[in-house]
């Protein structure tokens, strides 16, 4: 006998019938197992989203334990991109 899954499961037809308060529930985080004749057959998940922002002591956390930049190799990095850009590369 397959594992079950901690989510909840629900029918096909559940899912054709209710699929408002479904989705409503898949939006708002919760995922279900989609069953056929009893047996599972998918699952409805949430995306994932990316976070827009951090939190500002999470970030400051994260900034402790960073490495230590070279503040003249960030320079020479800067100037050599910056240096590409010059003239006009379809001239003679």
């Amino acid at each position: 006998m397959a594992p079950r899954s901690a989510q909840p499961e629900i029918t096909q037809r559940n899912l054709r019938n209710g699929s408002k308060e479904i989705m409503d529930a898949v939006q708002n985080g919760k995922a279900f197992t989609v069953t056929r004749d009893g047996h599972r057959i998918g699952e409805l998940i949430p995306l994932r989203r990316r976070r827009r922002f951090v939190p500002r002591e999470e970030f400051s956390a994260l900034s402790w334990s960073a490495p230590d930049i070279s503040l003249d190799a960030f320079r020479e990095d800067q100037d050599s991109t910056a240096e590409q850009g010059q003239g006009d590369r379809y001239a003679d």
